[in-house]
This record gives C-alpha cells, sequence and structure tokens, in this order.
C-alpha cells in the first residue's frame, strides 16, 4: 500500500491529526457520510476494515482523496485495529489520533472544537484525551459526561459549553495525543471490542492523565442496534446482538482484576451484571440465545479466557 506522509507538522493542528475508522461490514452510505464530514477536518484519514468482503469500500475510499483504507483478513477486533491506526499515524509523523466508529458522524467544526479544548486545558493539566458530546441516535438525547461514584455513577451536565472532567471517554471522537499512548501503552487486544474505552480511560488516569467531555464539540452516534422501552416501570434498554452481549459480560469480569480498574466502579458495577442478566435474558428477544450468550461471558470471564469470542458464539463488531 503506497500512502503519501502527513502535512507537514506546524502548518495546523487540525493538519497534524490523523482520524482512524474502524469498520466491519459497515453501511455505505452511513460510512461516504462520515468520511465527508471529518476528511476537512484532519490531515488524514485512515480507514481500518476488520475482513468486510466486497469491493465496495475499495471503491469508496479510493473516490475520496486524503482517505487510506487498510484491510485486515480476519475481524481482529476494534482494539487491534485502533492500535494499527495509531501506527500508521505515527510512522507519518502525526500528533493526534481520532478513533471513529462507523456508526458516528462528526459535527463540521468537531475537530477543531476538540483541539482548542484541549490546548486550553493542557496550559493546566495533564490531558490524556478530549471528546465530544455525542447525540445518541436511539432516543435523540445527548449522552452525558460520566464520573464514577457509589451506588450510582455520577452524570454531568453541561454548563455554559465549559469542558467536563470524566473519568472515562468512548472511542469514538476521542482525540488522543500520540505521545500519551506510547506513555500508556495502547488499546487492549484482549478486549477485541467491548469496554476497550473503558479500561484504557482507567488506565491513562492511573498514569496521571485527566479526561474531558468537551460540549461544544458535537457528533451524532448510535449505541447498540436500538432502544427498547420494557413495560412494568422496568425502563429503556439498549439493544445488542448476542454476540455483543457475550463481550460485555465477559469483558467487564476481565476489568474487575485489572490494576487501574477503580475499585468503587467494580462495586457499582456487579449489581448492574446482575440487572443486565435479567432484563435481556427475561424481556429482550431473543431472549434464550441472549441469555445463553451473556452467562457463557460471564463464565469465560471468571476463567480469564480473551481475544475474539469462542466458536460458539458468533462474533461480532
Amino acid at each position: 500500500m503506497t500512502v503519501s506522509a502527513l502535512p507537514a507538522a506546524g502548518h495546523s493542528l487540525a493538519s497534524q491529526v490523523c482520524a482512524v475508522v474502524v469498520t466491519w461490514h459497515p453501511d455505505p452510505t452511513a460510512l461516504r457520510d462520515l468520511l465527508q464530514a471529518v476528511l476537512p477536518q484532519v490531515g488524514h484519514v485512515l480507514v481500518v476494515d476488520n475482513a468486510t468482503p466486497g469491493e465496495a469500500l475499495p471503491l469508496l475510499t479510493a473516490a475520496l482523496p486524503g482517505c487510506t483504507l487498510l484491510r485486515n483478513r480476519e475481524n481482529r477486533g476494534v482494539a487491534a485495529a485502533v492500535n494499527q491506526g495509531a501506527v500508521w499515524a505515527r510512522a507519518r509523523g502525526a500528533r493526534f489520533l481520532l478513533c471513529l466508529d462507523q456508526d458516528s458522524l462528526p459535527a463540521a467544526d468537531m475537530v477543531e472544537r476538540l483541539l482548542a479544548a484541549w490546548q486550553a486545558l493542557s496550559a493546566r493539566h495533564r490531558v490524556g484525551a478530549v471528546g465530544p458530546q455525542f447525540l445518541d441516535l436511539n432516543n435523540d438525547r445527548p449522552a452525558p459526561f460520566v464520573r464514577i461514584g457509589f451506588p450510582f455513577n455520577r452524570k454531568l451536565p453541561a454548563r455554559d459549553g465549559q469542558p467536563v472532567e470524566a473519568d472515562f471517554l468512548i472511542t469514538s471522537g476521542c482525540l488522543i495525543p500520540l505521545e500519551v499512548l506510547e506513555a500508556t501503552g495502547p488499546m487492549d487486544e484482549a478486549l477485541f471490542i467491548d469496554n476497550v474505552d473503558v479500561e484504557w480511560s482507567f488506565r491513562a488516569r492511573r498514569h496521571g492523565y485527566r479526561l474531558y467531555g468537551v460540549p461544544t464539540a458535537c457528533m451524532r452516534h448510535r449505541i447498540g442496534d436500538h432502544a427498547r422501552r420494557l413495560g412494568w416501570g422496568l425502563g429503556e434498554v439498549v439493544v445488542h446482538s448476542p454476540s455483543r452481549l457475550y463481550y460485555m459480560m465477559r469483558n467487564r469480569l476481565l476489568l474487575y482484576r485489572r490494576r487501574a480498574t477503580p475499585r468503587v466502579w467494580i462495586l457499582q458495577d456487579v449489581p448492574r451484571l446482575a440487572l443486565k442478566l435479567l432484563r435481556l435474558g427475561l424481556f429482550v428477544p431473543p431472549r434464550l440465545a441472549n441469555s445463553r450468550a451473556m452467562l457463557l461471558g460471564i463464565v469465560d470471564g471468571l476463567r480469564g479466557v480473551s481475544g475474539p469470542a469462542p466458536r460458539r458464539i458468533h462474533a461480532g463488531r
């Protein structure tokens, strides 16, 4: 694969940003919208694809100047794809990595606002990453930034558009200086997909970095397949495939053992794990497949199994 270097450092901070878009069987229209939205905002866009078949993806990326496609022969997971992007970007002189999921759509000024916040905050603090306020497409509501608490997490509202310190940021939209990734270490490929962002956030904070949500930087993003409101006062749940439920259960148990994981997060997450098992296993179809996947995830988490899901679970994005 022949790729030119990124624009020379010093031209602007935006030119020193490499966006890494991780894909797996993406919707072509949604991906085109994402790439067209982010390309004018950064120095280069690298699409790291996890074994999507066909030629639609190469044709799409080839038609967009400033966009490069890296295709994996197998689904290596989100963490590995982000790490591939970091290596690629570092070799071409980038200073920042902008992580993006295929289900996201950044506002036209998202990167500019993230960089401005990073500059202002870095004058006073060790900033590990900044992330946008995202509108959850399942319910059209802005997702809050979160600080860990007990018995419940604190959902922090944005006041006057000021950055909000958070205990973790989601992967998509996260702007990370590459020097921070060098200091903390790469994303944990053993987790494959779910809780990759949570684990790295905890590790970054353990290294003394702060994470900030930037309310003025906006992005549309979809969590899960769709939202479903349950009866009997049980509230609303985000619906995921059984394979994703496997990773969600397994990986949170794996995180319980990590040194960087705050003990308070474990204490308030165990009841949430139990509630998730009951709600998704009893009230959300396919109930049997959901229950089986979650229970297998719990068993494998207790056993310390990591990496791609075993064959008995269809590996998902």
